[in-house]
């Protein structure tokens, strides 16, 4: 999922997709893209290093994004909650912290990219059978919220955003650990 350079800072349509779904699948390609540059090259024990050995990994961040977005389409494409079934094999990627970080550790970079991208693309081909009148709809959101799809997939990149954050500062960190160490 590259993005012509071109394009790069330019939100808009894409063909296949209503107008406003387009817009996201611009703005959800865009982050996307910065986390993959932001994760380029890093090998198995670079994803798997936590600062001072507390928190999430590269890795765990990363199996996060990705089960984030599948728990976005069960519940706006399938109208329902996850089954507990899928439930137990999102939990660590959903929690995060300790037990993701025993259970998710030890995958090279193409794991995960391979993960992300195949979530992505159920995702994309999923937006393609909805219309722009299909993200407004408004369904409760937590016990005592409202919202429309439209907030629900914003979240989804707005926490891919913040992961990648995250990302940025842990592989500086890192890098700066293993100059130290030299």
């Amino acid at each position: 999922m590259n993005i012509d350079d071109n394009k790069r800072f330019i939100v808009d349509v894409k063909e296949g997709y209503t107008p406003v779904i387009g817009r996201l699948v611009s703005m959800m390609e865009y982050t996307r893209n910065t986390t993959l540059e932001a994760v380029e090259n890093l090998t198995a024990e670079e994803l798997d290093y936590r600062i001072d050995n507390k928190g999430n990994s590269i890795g765990c961040l990363l199996n996060h994004i990705a089960s984030v977005e599948e728990v976005y389409q069960i519940m706006t494409f399938e109208d329902r909650d996850p089954t507990e079934k899928e439930f137990k094999r999102l939990e660590s990627g959903l929690a995060l912290g300790e037990k993701a970080h025993q259970e998710v550790k030890g995958f090279e970079l193409s794991h995960y990219i391979n993960q992300l991208n195949n979530v992505r693309k159920e995702t994309l081909e999923r937006f393609k059978q909805k219309d722009d009148k299909w993200m407004d709809e408004i369904s409760p959101f937590g016990p005592d919220d409202q919202a429309n799809h439209y907030f629900r997939w914003f979240h989804v990149f707005e926490d891919e955003l913040s992961h990648r954050g995250q990302i940025r500062l842990i592989r500086r960190h890192l890098e700066a650990f293993n100059t130290a160490e030299k």
